[in-house]
């Protein structure tokens, strides 16, 4: 294995292995990575960045009071401002004119107890002057007390402690950060502005820190392992239970209920798998009526050919046209409801192509009325057509035809005492509708939305068709659908029903053209 793979597999691994990690253990890690994210950030800048923070702090300081005495160098106001920036700021501040070789004093403020600036030898002050000349005018030093008193440049007063008189060695760890800038004023007199600021030893606080935030991370820690076990009774117990329910569901119990608690998104959810577990029932429940009867409807054609076979083959003198009639009449019918299937597998599928083609709507509706005609004659029915003019369209002519026959036979199916069936056709703003009504039993409010699933019954008893399939409404569904045209049903219990379909009709133009050719 090389690898490459051999780290595919590896990253694969601790995928699968996170993927078994329950809500709580996830939340608990993710708030626990965040507060050590936290942790990290705070410690470096508030620990470990602590004293670098100080001391530039203390140098901008250093610099913005330099910048200011040195406003007032000429100024004879010098003495009073200069005290009184050391005094806001803490620093100990002395002003030298340089003559030659030889320094003069002119200010000096002494806010520290025992400020290095104020004691330490003329040599450490030539020292920082050369220095300062080297760096173009400006220079900044930092040594401790203990240092500078090491190399022979701080003499400290006498400070007396416990230990027989020896020096106080606590306060020689004091570092200070010595700050020079050469000046010169209006008459080309250089002048040195030194400023001295003394910071307190940083580990002692550091050490501090470090162990309250030793003890902030586990308090954090422990706080986070609550926060996650309280936050995941709102978020995970609930998806728990709905994982248990979801199971029972697959496994075909219907009954199982969603009820979701704690935050919204999770009741939206629980309202939701609530719906599909409904909608799961209704279509398990339809596709088991749909299977008893498509059995039914393959079944009875099938026992008639068989039955009137049989009596044909053993009963001499029943070879009569009228039995054979039946045989071609039962076969013809199964031979529909075979192709209807397949027409309604084609049409769910996507797989059929329109031929569009503009063609007379009107003398369609007309054609396909004719198929009644012996219907009529032989059961008294009544199919009357009204339209006010003639209309032309762009469709598929052959499929439009399906539709036309479908609802009709769906309107004599279910066809009320007057036996009539009225198809009408109405042309407003543009688009032309077809309507076939009957005046049967009508349809229930809550019914509507699945008369047009295939093998749907409203009465929920199969019963034989007079004519059609029994599939007819779901073929019209697809074939109105594949035309981008609009359906619906309106119906009343008692009263009938009214299936209707709305496509665009041809321009005006092409329609006046139509009409005065014919």
């Amino acid at each position: 294995m090389s690898q490459n793979e051999a780290n595919g597999v590896k990253q694969k691994g601790k995928k699968r292995l996170f993927e078994y990690v329950g809500l709580r253990w996830k939340l608990f890690l993710s708030l626990a990575i965040f507060i050590i994210f936290a942790l990290i950030v705070i410690w470096l800048f508030q620990v470990r960045l602590l004293s670098f923070f100080y001391q530039n702090i203390k140098r901008n300081e250093l610099k913005r009071v330099a910048d200011v005495i040195e406003t007032y160098i000429d100024d004879e106001s010098l003495d009073t401002v200069a005290y009184q920036y050391a005094v806001d700021y803490g620093v100990c501040l002395r002003i030298m004119r340089i003559e030659g070789n030889t320094a003069y004093e002119e200010v000096s403020v002494d806010v520290v107890e025992d400020c290095v600036l104020h004691h330490i030898t003329n040599d450490y002050l030539s020292v920082l002057y050369q220095n300062a000349l080297k760096s173009e005018g400006e220079y900044i030093e930092r040594n401790t007390r203990a240092e500078l008193y090491e190399a022979g440049f701080y003499l400290p007063p006498f400070y007396l402690s416990p230990n027989y008189g020896k020096v106080a060695w606590a306060d020689m760890e004091v570092e200070s950060n010595i700050f020079i800038r050469l000046t010169e004023n209006k008459d080309g007199k250089l002048f040195a502005i030194m400023l001295n600021a003394e910071m307190t030893p940083m580990v002692a606080v550091t050490k501090m820190l470090s162990m309250q935030f030793v003890w902030i991370a586990i308090v954090l820690l422990c706080g986070a392992l609550l926060l996650a076990f309280v936050i995941s009774k709102y978020i995970s117990a609930p998806i728990e239970r709905m994982n248990r329910s979801a199971k029972r569901l697959a496994q075909g119990n219907y009954d199982v209920d969603f009820s979701g608690e704690g935050f919204r998104e999770t009741r939206e959810l629980g309202d939701t798998l609530n719906y599909a577990a409904a909608e799961l029932s209704k279509t398990d429940r339809l596709q088991k009526e749909l299977i008893a009867n498509i059995s039914h409807d393959l079944r009875t054609p099938l026992t008639m050919i068989t039955g009137y076979s049989e009596v044909m083959r053993d009963i001499p003198g029943e070879n009569t046209p009228e039995n054979v009639q039946v045989i071609i009449d039962e076969a013809n019918r199964l031979s529909e409801l075979v192709s209807a299937l397949l027409d309604l597998s084609k049409l769910q599928a996507g797989s059929g192509r329109l031929d569009i083609s503009r063609f007379d709507l009107t003398a369609t509706v007309k054609d396909a009325m004719h198929r009644y005609s012996k219907l009529t004659e032989h059961y008294g029915y009544r199919i009357e057509f009204y339209s006010d003019c003639t209309v032309m369209v762009d469709a598929d002519r052959s499929m439009l035809l399906q539709v036309l026959y479908n609802l009709i036979n769906n309107a004599i199916n279910y066809i009320g005492e007057d036996k009539l069936v009225m198809v009408s056709q109405t042309v407003k703003d543009g688009h032309v509708r077809i309507a076939v009504t009957d005046h049967g039993e009508g349809i229930a409010p809550d019914q509507l939305a699945y008369i047009w699933d295939r093998y749907y019954k409203v009465d929920k008893v199969h019963r034989r068709a007079t004519v059609g399939t029994g599939i007819g409404l779901s073929i019209v569904k697809g074939v109105l659908e594949s035309h981008g045209a609009a359906y619906g049903v309106d119906s009343t219990v008692g009263v009938g029903s009214t299936f209707w379909f709305e496509m665009p009709i041809a321009s005006e133009a092409e329609q006046n053209n139509y009409q005065g050719d014919q």
